[in-house]
């Protein structure tokens, strides 16, 4: 199984190659193909990029609240 880092790499890597020229889709004949869509891959990038931050800072930390008085 891929980690999260290795995921987000493959993300960013996706995410460059549409960027620099990639075709997101295209047609042959009768026959169209699409790819990853941008929108998706930059979700994506967001909700990899906070798991790889909360493993590597050990988890969740928790708030101390004060009671009001």
């Amino acid at each position: 199984m891929a980690t999260s880092a290795s995921l987000l790499a493959q993300i960013e890597a996706a995410i460059e190659a549409l960027l620099t020229g990639g075709a997101q889709s295209y047609s042959i004949g009768s026959r169209s193909v699409t790819k990853l869509d941008l929108a998706a891959l930059f979700e994506e990038r967001r909700l990899l990029s906070f798991q790889v931050n909360r493993e590597s800072s050990g988890g969740f930390r928790l708030a101390k609240m004060k009671r009001p008085r």
